[in-house]
């Protein structure tokens, strides 16, 4: 089966969406990866949808991809004495480290790490952002603050700082039992929460070892301030905009999404736009006119993939959702200002043989109008340079690697295909020729282009390019 769009799906599994047929829907539907949310997904039913995915995978014939998204550390107020209080505006307000049942003047931070990096006029933000404090004095083991916007405080509200950076890697004791456990099933992606500096990538680089992409959730100020550091440490990023519209004013986080997915695009890694982009049909069979646009608008950027969050893992709607997602990106690809955005926006090669082979397959493509680019990669690297390009021409990725496919399934454009690595020049033309073919992306008579490494097998090193026709019998001609 292959997609009639460029953008990719990201769909959520939930109570849902969590059983083999409609897993299978979705994948129907338009589904490309499928993310595993650990924040309400244990290790054994962990395992249990690994299995499944990869049942429908096989079943399908195509390399589907995982994503397992760790929780991050979650910060939390405590508890009331009466379950909840009323904060007013202008009143005082107190978090500390005791542990007592918490009143209408303060409650207890079982934070200690934010106490001790909370600075005077530093905000917190409650319950969503749906109360705001300021801290007028503190000292590491509580914080005076005044009420600037009040409202019912429940137990266990959630807490955000978007002012302070907390002294405490991204990873929590979950977090690293979680990351065991989803390598362990070998999903193809893993999300990091709550980044704050590039040092929170390391960690978890040394312990996936290459075994999973990194995909790190732009989500706090802190992280904006060290894009470029953060984009270079990762294989991918996601624009979180739930988190990140909470910790920053909602005015700036459309700008922010641009800058992100341009820098992304510049870098050549993988971009993910997130949260509420259909959100009314988590009860509703059809979106909102601003849903479609905002969907719309993600495409029309260049995005690598559009996710589902609540609505395929919750709602009561899962393969509706993603059947729509796929009409609107679909429909987005085919307006006639949709190449001329995508081009406007399409940067420099980057100084080296693979970009520049890239950067010349999709010229070629593109005036020679052949039927497809084909890349020959084991790594991977080929294929994210060929969907840098963007190129308006289908980009077929064939790899020896099944775990290579399922990974560049997030990436913008890649229609992956595992097969042997080509055995010498003509084999190599003689391969994606049949391939081009099979998958329905080229006729006789057509031709396609193919870039490839010589030696064959050897990562990263791209270095030719072969123009060939289609021959009628599927095979390379003349």
């Amino acid at each position: 089966m292959k997609r009639d769009r460029r953008v990719k799906i990201l769909a959520t599994l939930g109570p849902s969406s969590s059983d083999p047929q409609t897993i299978e829907k979705l994948y129907t539907a338009g589904a490309d990866v499928f993310r595993i949310n650990m924040s309400h997904t244990d290790h054994p039913r962990l395992h249990a949808l690994v299995e499944t995915i990869r049942g429908v995978e096989a079943k399908v014939g195509r390399p589907i991809g995982i994503l397992a998204d760790l929780q991050g550390p979650k910060l939390r107020v405590g508890t009331f004495a009466d379950d909840s209080v009323m904060l007013e505006n202008g009143a005082s307000f107190t978090l500390d480290s005791d542990t007592a049942p918490g009143s209408t003047a303060r409650v207890h931070l079982p934070h200690r790490e934010i106490l001790e990096a909370l600075q005077p006029d530093h905000r917190l933000l409650l319950d969503d952002g749906k109360i705001r404090l300021r801290v007028t004095s503190c000292t590491k083991t509580s914080a005076e603050t005044v009420v600037e916007v009040g409202g019912k405080l429940s137990n266990r509200k959630g807490v955000s700082v978007p002012d302070t950076e907390i002294p405490v890697g991204a990873l929590t004791p979950k977090d690293r039992k979680d990351l065991d456990a989803a390598l362990e099933a070998n999903v193809d992606w893993i999300a990091l929460s709550f980044i704050q500096r590039p040092d929170d990538l390391a960690e978890v680089r040394k312990i996936t070892r290459g075994r999973a992409g990194i995909l790190a959730k732009i989500e706090k100020p802190q992280a904006i301030e060290r894009l470029a550091e953060i984009i270079d440490l990762s294989d991918a990023l996601m624009v979180a905009r739930g988190d990140l519209g909470v910790e920053m004013p909602l005015e700036q986080v459309p700008g922010l999404q641009k800058q992100i997915v341009r820098a992304c695009r510049r870098a050549g890694k993988p971009v993910v736009v997130a949260t509420q982009m259909l959100e009314s049909m988590i009860t509703a069979p059809v979106p909102t006119r601003a849903e479609v646009s905002d969907v719309a608008t993600a495409v029309f950027e260049g995005a690598d993939a559009v996710m589902l969050s609540a609505e395929s893992a919750a709602g009561q709607f899962p393969v509706e959702a993603v059947a729509t997602m796929d009409r609107i990106a679909r429909q987005v690809e085919r307006d006639p200002n949709y190449r001329g955005i995508i081009h406007a926006q399409r940067q420099d090669p980057e100084p080296t043989g693979a970009d520049a082979i890239a950067a010349a397959a999709r010229q070629i493509a593109e005036t020679l109008n052949l039927a497809a680019v084909v890349c020959y990669t084991t790594s991977g690297a080929t294929g994210l340079r060929a969907a840098r390009e963007r190129p308006s021409v289908p980009v077929i990725v064939i790899s020896p690697v099944l775990a290579t496919a399922r990974r560049l399934s997030l990436a913008w454009g890649l229609h992956c295909v595992v097969s042997d690595d080509a055995r010498d020049e003509n084999d190599m033309v003689d391969r994606a020729c049949q391939i081009s073919f099979q998958e329905g992306l080229a006729r006789p008579g057509q031709r396609i282009i193919t870039t490839a490494g010589v030696p064959f097998g050897t990562p990263g090193s791209t270095n030719m390019l072969r123009i060939a026709f289609v021959g009628s019998d599927g095979r390379g001609g003349l």
